[in-house]
């Protein structure tokens, strides 16, 4: 053992801490296509010291006061989900895996709340609080994989955020143990004017302002109604300016997805029009609203062609199916999905100069995209690209190339570089162009919560 793996054993007692090969391989990369695509080569980095495990906050808030005394870095690690780099940990740090703090503390029936432990699955959580009549409304794609603390720290949206909105409309309270190791806890309210919302401090912080322990999360009733349907546009802007008029007018279906051609071919041929842009809608709640809603809806697109229920039925059961990174590189192929966000002024443009600004990539086979997460003021686009080099040990160059590409884009064409999957270490290099003026900001809260850099360095910002 390492002295910081020996100095956590005695804080939190031998069975807390692992140094064996099999559970430091487990916890070296998260979902990022490039981290596997660098294990499969052979250059990872050095790894982790060892995995601690803690069972509650006060665990949580020895390890991490352990490894400051240590001046060991410190990685929260909750269900390996992340796909951009964030969860993976530098040479020589300490994991802290939250996994076994997976409980529901407690079900409020009256306030529509639910307090649950971090480590906790999204998927098992949505099955615990479904079981009690209700829902959590938050359905990423990563729900069976992504635990409730790296939902926050990461900041997600769910497939149905349209209505029920993204992680941090839906996390009123938390607790958190910060680098110092003391824990705080931020109430939950309905809503509080006392200053600036600490809360928001952690959502997105991914692990470099804290290790999330604890959520409070609003609930939903189970609803009454659900309905379907589907319709067809001629060109992504026109399917883009339906989606538009139907926010604009106040109307939130929890689903309404647009994916362009490609996709569309790609997913939906045998409903789909050839060369079709393809909406699907998706309505839930009390009857009354759900048939009011639908019937916007189809005004809005009157001069589309109605499919029907059919496709979004498909990609209800299909969703979460996606196939692994292996699969792609035995083709040797590098696959990666990109999600920016523009206002609706801006966005039909940003979805031509993504989708031509990743033409310029040698070996480009796809380039498409899809939205997926609309507001009144604008969307997002999740754009999906496919690269085949020539020679494939010049894979990462080619994956960085287009991933550049897409960044460049965006920042020239006014949009966000990530509507949901946060910045990782992979977004890293152009966030301070992003933020701007308020850049420094970030990097003083850094500074004043974590001087010593030790909580997930390298990620979210770097200090200077």
């Amino acid at each position: 053992m390492s002295d910081i793996a020996k100095a956590l054993a005695e804080a939190l007692g031998p069975d807390r801490v692992a140094t064996d090969r099999e559970t430091i391989d487990a916890h070296r990369v998260d979902y990022w296509v490039l981290a596997h695509l660098r294990a499969r080569q052979g250059r990872l980095g050095p790894p982790p010291a060892c995995v601690v495990r803690p069972r509650n906050t006060a665990e949580v808030s020895a390890a991490v006061r352990t490894c400051q005394r240590h001046g060991a870095a410190v990685v929260p690690y909750g269900g390996g989900s992340g796909v951009l780099g964030g969860a993976m940990p530098p040479g020589g740090a300490v994991v802290v895996d939250l996994r076994a703090m997976d409980q529901l503390l407690g079900l409020d029936e009256t306030s529509l709340l639910a307090v649950v432990q971090a480590g906790m699955l999204g998927g098992a959580y949505e099955r615990a609080v479904q079981a009690r009549g209700y829902t959590s409304a938050h359905w990423p794609q990563s729900i069976d994989l992504a635990t409730m603390g790296g939902l926050v720290a990461t900041r997600s949206a769910g497939q149905l955020s349209t209505r029920y909105g993204n992680i941090e409309d839906l996390c009123l309270g938390l607790e958190v143990v910060l680098p110092s190791g003391e824990p705080i806890r931020i109430p939950a309210f309905p809503r509080s004017a006392t200053g600036p919302s600490l809360r928001e401090l952690f959502l997105g912080s991914e692990g470099a302002f804290g290790i999330v322990t604890e959520v409070t999360m609003r609930l939903f009733p189970l609803p009454e109604r659900r309905a379907l349907a589907s319709f067809a546009f001629p060109t992504i802007g026109t399917g883009l300016d339906a989606i538009r008029r139907v926010v604009r007018a106040g109307w939130r279906p929890p689903v309404v997805r647009l994916y362009d051609a490609m996709e569309t071919g790609r997913t939906f041929s045998q409903w789909a029009p050839g060369g079709s842009h393809l909406l699907l809608v998706l309505s839930e709640g009390p009857a009354s609203l759900v048939e009011a809603e639908m019937a916007a809806v189809a005004a809005a697109c009157a001069e589309a062609t109605t499919v029907g229920p059919a496709p979004v039925e498909h990609w209800l059961e299909h969703r979460n199916e996606v196939p692994s990174w292996d699969f792609f590189f035995d083709k040797e192929i590098v696959v990666d999905t990109i999600e920016v966000a523009a206002t609706w002024d801006r966005v039909a443009a940003l979805y031509d100069a993504v989708t031509a600004a990743l033409q310029g990539v040698p070996g480009l086979i796809v380039a498409s995209a899809h939205s997926s997460h609309s507001y009144a003021q604008g969307t997002n686009l999740y754009v999906t690209f496919a690269v085949k080099p020539d020679d494939f040990t010049q894979a990462e160059a080619s994956y960085l190339d287009a991933w550049g590409r897409v960044m460049e884009a965006t920042i020239a064409g006014g949009g966000t570089i990530s509507h949901h999957h946060g910045i990782g270490r992979l977004r890293v290099p152009w966030l301070a162009r992003e933020l701007g003026s308020a850049y420094p900001v970030l990097l003083a809260l850094k500074r004043a919560l974590d001087p010593a850099n030790l909580m997930n360095p390298g990620t979210l910002v770097v200090p200077r």
